[in-house]
């Protein structure tokens, strides 16, 4: 007898998501990429399918991602995210907080919409500059833990 697989809530599909991308496994982000998937960060030029999978596709490269979620709620297929993004290169790790607003489709991310506060991602790039030359002054965040 085999046991039923759950299906996977609108919540799960977004936290999957980011957590791929905080492991570097693109092909696993971009599976739960939807063809029609739009996808913003507040700011700067909306993107569609391609530019999105280019943006994943730099995981593959010296680029890092992490993600640590502070709050995730969800109503029907519209997930929001509240967490601290960090983009690292070596020794510099760049940490913010970001809003972002996830829709899902067929589980899978068919929206994408980040917001975050300019001021504050400035002050913390900075702060990531002086933790380059002073480690102690800020830790990377945690490797994700397995989905599953």
């Amino acid at each position: 007898m085999s046991t039923p697989t759950a299906i996977p809530t609108a919540a799960d599909v977004a936290v999957d998501f980011l957590t791929a991308m905080a492991r570097g496994d693109a092909d696993a982000a971009i599976a739960l990429v939807h063809p029609d998937i739009v996808y913003t960060n507040v700011g700067l030029p909306t993107l569609r399918h391609t530019g999105t999978v280019k943006v994943l596709r730099g995981l593959d490269g010296p680029v890092g991602f992490g993600v640590r979620f502070l709050n995730v709620s969800a109503d029907g297929n519209t997930v929001l995210t509240e967490r601290i993004d960090e983009i690292s290169l070596g020794r510099f790790h760049w940490q913010f907080w970001v809003c972002g607003r996830f829709e899902i489709r067929d589980g899978l991310v068919v929206g994408w919409r980040d917001y975050f506060d300019n001021l504050h991602m400035a002050r913390k790039f900075v702060r990531a500059l002086i933790a380059v030359v002073v480690p102690s002054s800020q830790r990377p965040l945690p490797a994700p833990r397995p989905i599953g």
